[in-house]
């Protein structure tokens, strides 16, 4: 089986696991939560040498172990991964260096592997929600690897899967995908932080005037930055600090537990621009007890 196959039979079954467990399609997909409501058991433990294991219904599932010790973007991926696994009736399967960074387009890779892995991009990914975040990001045409880097922090996903699943969703040509895949992460987070230097974990949010009444996910270490002259924070609530080394940024302290309310005002904004902030950090422990 060819890519091009594994994703036409992955978006068909994403489109209906959307539908099946009401998930909003415009938006962020809550995907340890549609693991809930798979009714498949999970549980996240640090695990060396493994991002996750899918137990089919065969092996006394269904079951996803996840490994605990994955940033966020990485776990969240890996876990629509399992979901997919879940979801197409696969067998039971451990996903060990199957790093789609390392080895996308690998022919080695097993069919079941190809359909969970693409399933994953277009779950966490679906078209409404790509074109909404587009559309408040850049008026819907991607122009730069900024944007994309952007809409990946908007959906939750890595840099290099959001580039790839762009020119799965026809919004960005092969030429260019192909040269903004090969882009520091490192260089664009640089960028949009005005060029501080920012520990590797940490995730850049940016704040304008279309991030009104949006949530915004991120994990302790991340910073927010407003875009905008004159713009400024009129409160930090708990859990976000002033990041001294970012011009009119915060930064995501571990103080931060439920959402909280961020309100940024700017001189030439008719209004303050008021955005929710959701803590997304890896789940670890057994699904019973992880965050919705």
């Amino acid at each position: 089986m060819n890519w091009a196959v594994a994703h036409r039979i992955a978006g068909i079954a994403a489109a209906q696991a959307h539908r099946d467990l009401g998930i909003d399609r415009t938006r962020y997909v809550p995907v340890h939560q549609a693991l809930k409501r798979a009714e498949v058991v999970g549980m996240a433990q640090p695990m060396p040498r493994l991002f996750g294991v899918y137990l089919s219904p065969a092996d006394n599932g269904p079951a996803v172990l996840l490994n605990a010790k994955l940033n966020i973007v990485t776990q969240r991926h890996t876990a629509a991964h399992e979901l997919g696994h879940h979801q197409l009736r696969h067998r039971t399967a451990a996903d060990d260096d199957l790093s789609p960074a390392l080895r996308w387009g690998n022919g080695s890779w097993p069919d079941e592997e190809k359909t969970a892995e693409a399933f994953a991009a277009w779950f966490l990914m679906p078209r409404p929600a790509v074109l909404a975040g587009l559309d408040r990001i850049c008026q819907g045409q991607p122009t730069s690897p900024e944007h994309v880097y952007r809409l990946a922090r908007e959906l939750g996903t890595s840099y290099a899967g959001t580039v790839r699943h762009l020119q799965n969703l026809r919004l960005l040509d092969a030429d260019r995908a192909r040269q903004w895949a090969k882009i520091s992460l490192a260089a664009l987070r640089g960028s949009l932080a005005g060029g501080a230097a920012l520990s590797a974990e940490a995730q850049v949010h940016v704040v304008t005037t279309s991030s009104h009444q949006q949530q915004i996910h991120v994990d302790v270490g991340d910073v927010l930055t407003v875009r905008s002259a004159g713009a400024a924070f009129v409160s930090l609530p708990k859990g976000l600090a002033r990041c001294t080394d970012v011009e009119q940024g915060a930064v995501v302290t571990d103080e931060l537990g439920d959402p909280v309310v961020l309100e940024v005002s700017a001189a030439d904004w008719n209004e303050p621009v008021r955005l929710t902030v959701v803590r997304d950090a890896p789940r670890a422990g057994v699904l019973d007890v992880w965050p919705d």
